[in-house]
């Protein structure tokens, strides 16, 4: 992979899942349009580098042109999906308690096609599952605010996490412009 290929795949990783990379969300979903070798390049060198921080990075679509990935911290993420609500959520969607993150992940994938995302991938992006509820019985519309969500219930609260999430990408984005690359900046 070039230095140009691997400054553009961390410019995108840093974008789009700085909160998790910094500790203080559960999991990013990305879409890359980067061939397959260098994906794969790129994930292999992402688990070598990552693993020790709990980090994940997994494949969970790839349609024509674009590869989804989807970056967790296997325990932050673990902890969330055993959440009271958010079992109850998946089990609707056929998620068992007694699945492992690897069998569900692997259910999610399934359920995934291009431009189409099950409606309970919000839970495996973290978000509230009041917000899930709402996006769900409002058909997307009639949101609160929109942000890295839509929100339908906490406005206040919601936006004070996106606050925060932007202060992990502007982190990310400044050690990244010092000269790191992504596996330095997030350690």
């Amino acid at each position: 992979m070039s230095e140009v290929e691997r400054r553009s795949i961390d410019n995108l990783m840093a974008f789009h899942s700085a909160p998790t990379l910094l500790g203080v969300k559960c999991a990013n979903l990305i879409s890359f349009d980067t061939d397959e070798c260098t994906m794969t390049e790129y994930l292999n060198e992402f688990a070598e580098k990552l693993s020790d921080s709990g980090l994940c990075a997994r494949q969970l679509c790839k349609c024509r042109k674009r590869t989804l990935i989807y970056i967790y911290n296997e325990k932050m993420l673990s902890t969330w999906l055993d959440m009271r609500q958010v079992r109850e959520l998946l089990s609707e969607y056929g998620y068992s308690k007694m699945m492992t993150i690897d069998q569900k992940l692997d259910l999610l994938a399934s359920r995934m096609s291009c431009g189409s995302f099950p409606h309970e991938i919000g839970a495996f992006l973290g978000y509230p599952v009041g917000d899930i509820r709402g996006f769900i019985s409002n058909s997307g519309r009639n949101c609160l605010l929109c942000g890295y969500w839509k929100v339908y219930e906490n406005a206040e609260k919601a936006q004070q996490t996106f606050d925060e999430y932007d202060r992990c990408r502007d982190i990310l984005f400044d050690r990244l412009n010092h000269g790191l690359d992504l596996f330095q900046a997030v350690k």
